[in-house]
């Protein structure tokens, strides 16, 4: 099977789905991805939500709204079977990219449309790491926890001769 992407890593492509259908692209590419047992392959499939606060009639309402309506973003090691399963979704018009080409998204437009996972966390407890903001930077570390889900790591760093835990952000690292 050749791969599109020359790459066997996954990466974040944006599919233009018709107006209203995200729900349901998202739902059917889940069944889908569940079904054939490729989420190796497809491996997430996000629309990208935030919080709006309006006032109506005095009274403060709060909604969710989507931040890019039309759009659904999933990360997939992009080859001919995983581009075919997608491109065939009831409600699927195209992915974004050039002609026929899909192209992942930058690290840069990952960050501005904030997908975080862009760090490669192939951090394990134990690891050696060190801390590159301040006000412990360039100090050494040793990860104890890792929370994924907060994207947050609690690290052992020795300072004045004494051990002292320190909560951080997984981009508040780097290992050595």
């Amino acid at each position: 099977m050749e791969n599109l992407n020359n790459s066997d890593l996954p990466h974040w492509y944006v599919v233009y789905t018709y107006s209203g259908y995200e729900n349901k692209v998202k739902a059917t590419l889940e069944k889908i991805v569940e079904n054939r047992g490729i989420s190796d392959k497809i491996q997430e499939i996000i629309i990208p939500m935030e919080e709006e606060i309006e006032i109506k009639d005095g009274k403060q309402k709060t909604s969710i709204k989507k931040v890019f309506p039309g759009y659904v973003l999933v990360k997939m090691i992009m080859t001919d079977e995983t581009w075919y399963v997608v491109k065939n979704i009831k409600g699927v018009f195209n992915f974004v990219g050039v002609g026929d080409k899909p192209l992942p998204l930058t690290e840069k437009e990952m960050q501005t449309l904030g997908i975080d996972d862009i760090i490669n966390l192939d951090y394990e407890i134990g690891d050696n790491v060190r801390i590159i903001t301040d006000p412990f930077y360039n100090y050494p570390a040793v990860i104890e926890e890792i929370y994924k889900d907060k994207k947050r790591v609690k690290v052992k760093v020795s300072m004045f001769g004494r051990e002292t835990s320190v909560d951080l952000e997984f981009n508040q690292i780097q290992k050595i």
